[in-house]
């Protein structure tokens, strides 16, 4: 298991327990962290798993895919360094305290 924080827009912490086999989208969804609407089941067709990713982390991920970039454009307020889609970040052990943060809401 990996712990990750989810950080809501309203400050609220949720730390999770998330398995390595799983997207840090389905770990959301699992843990029923607030905000992470996942509409598209982790397709890559929607941007309703946005997430900030923390600054310190932003460089650690995988680099995001052409698909990955598009939809981002659709997603409320995206940073172009830190928003990343929580469908396509697989959680690995070298994920260990990942903070991200949901935006207020999901475009």
């Amino acid at each position: 298991m990996v712990q990750i924080t989810f950080l809501a827009h309203d400050g609220t912490e949720y730390k999770t327990d998330v398995p390595a086999v799983l997207s840090l989208m389905e770990g959301a969804r699992n843990a029923n962290v607030p905000g992470i609407l996942a509409e598209c089941g982790g397709a890559c067709a929607c941007s309703t798993c946005h997430v900030y990713v923390a600054a310190e982390w932003a460089a650690r991920l995988p680099p995001r895919e052409p698909m990955e970039e598009d939809m981002l454009d659709f997603a409320w307020e995206p940073d172009p360094e830190r928003s990343r889609l929580s469908c396509q970040i697989p959680v690995s052990e070298e994920l260990e305290g990942l903070v991200v943060t949901v935006p207020e809401r999901q475009a």
